[in-house]
């Protein structure tokens, strides 16, 4: 197929990536073999590039960040995803007529007690009305139209769950085809579990609500979480994330009209006023909340904030501790949920440590950080001073 495109994830599999490219290009001499390095510590690169697939270096961000990378280096037509240490024949999932085909392996071949894979069908189900056999398989073939569904994919681990599930809502034909294949197992030792526990996270996170970051990876949206000690605002918040519309900034969603972005904007300071009561507690509150959604627009930048500022009002930490490995390395994104969650708990917590003068210093500063953030990009501001820069990008990937 002279539109082919065969995709291969790989992370640190210079023992098998030969041997994968190698099969691969002889049973599609006129595909792209295409390699998204996941930021692999041996030579899994350039074996690749000697058995003759094109590799695409990136950070090592997770498998199906890798996907959805690679696959704007690839050309229109029907897309390949295979696992860098499958053996087996893979061409009949390129010759049915379905839209996303997944191959089922005919022998199960290590694995644990199974766990995960119920719990991704169950999960496939109930998002979709689809009954997956392999909700984990990934070699799956897709078609222009299933390309367009379900990139860019879910991250981690739970692209290929995700992947089933943005199919079939869009009433693409599926079909599952068993298929004598074969790959490295996992077994039942520690090693093993870990990796099923870590798919079944991940495949949990992708069934909820998704949002592109600034690089235009698909994530969850995690904000939901700080729901335990900031459920209101995190409400607000968060249909601000599932049903905003293009506008930006609070004066673009005031010419907008009623939008989610001036519901919140009327919302949480008077939220503030009924936990306070009193009208500079409120300022606090919705300033802090909305400055803190401001930063939100690279990984770890509100959480560095949050943790800055945190420990001087004695906002509560376990919460945003818990989330920042996921925020830092591109799993999850905030949101305006999360964002301003964090910011409402620094500004109800700064009620109780400031008064009189120092809670006017207080709304004046966060009132003059607002107002730079509407009229100034906050980003390419901490992105040109040198020491906001490094700190911003501390503990990325």
């Amino acid at each position: 197929m002279a539109d082919l495109t065969v995709l291969v994830a790989a992370r640190d599999e210079e023992g098998s990536i030969g041997r994968t490219v190698a099969a691969l290009r002889a049973a599609f001499p006129d595909a792209d073999v295409l390699v998204a390095d996941d930021g692999s510590r041996d030579r899994t690169a350039p074996v690749a590039e000697e058995a003759g697939a094109r590799v695409i270096r990136l950070p090592r961000l997770g498998k199906g960040q890798a996907l959805a990378l690679a696959e704007r280096e690839a050309g229109p037509g029907t897309l390949l995803l295979c696992d860098a240490d499958l053996e087996g024949d893979l061409a009949p999932l390129v010759e049915t007529d379905a839209d996303l085909t997944v191959a089922a392996f005919r022998e199960r071949q290590g694995g644990g007690f199974g766990i995960a894979k119920r719990a991704a069908r169950a999960l496939v189900r109930a998002c979709s009305g689809f009954e997956a056999r392999e909700p984990l398989s990934g070699q799956r073939s897709l078609s222009p139209a299933a390309r367009a569904a379900c990139f860019p994919t879910a991250p981690g681990f739970g692209c290929e769950v995700r992947m089933t599930i943005d199919a079939a809502r869009e009433g693409l034909e599926i079909e599952e085809v068993e298929l004598p294949l074969s790959h490295r197992p996992t077994g039942r030792d520690a090693r093993g579990f870990a990796h099923r526990a870590r798919q079944l996270l991940d495949a949990l996170l992708a069934c909820g609500p998704l949002a592109e970051n600034h690089r235009g990876l698909r994530l969850p949206l995690l904000g939901w979480v700080f729901a335990t000690r900031e459920p209101v605002v995190t409400a607000i918040g968060l249909a601000d994330d599932l049903v905003a519309g293009p506008a930006r900034g609070i004066r673009g969603h005031l010419r907008a009209g009623m939008t989610t972005g001036t519901l919140k904007a009327l919302a949480i300071p008077l939220y503030g006023l009924a936990r306070t009561r009193s009208l500079s507690g409120a300022l606090l509150v919705a300033l802090s909340a909305n400055f803190l959604n401001q930063l939100d627009t690279r990984p770890g930048r509100t959480l560095k904030a949050y943790f800055t500022v945190a420990p001087l009002v004695r906002a509560p930490l376990l919460p945003a501790v818990l989330v920042a490995p996921y925020d830092l390395r591109e799993m999850t994104m905030l949101g305006d949920a999360g964002s301003n969650a964090l910011g409402a708990l620094l500004g109800l917590s700064s009620v109780d440590r400031f008064t009189g003068r120092g809670r006017k210093l207080a709304i004046a500063a966060l009132a003059g950080l607002n107002l730079l953030g509407e009229t100034r990009s906050l980003g390419e501001l901490i992105e040109r001073t040198p020491w906001l820069s490094r700190f911003d990008q501390m503990g990325r990937v």
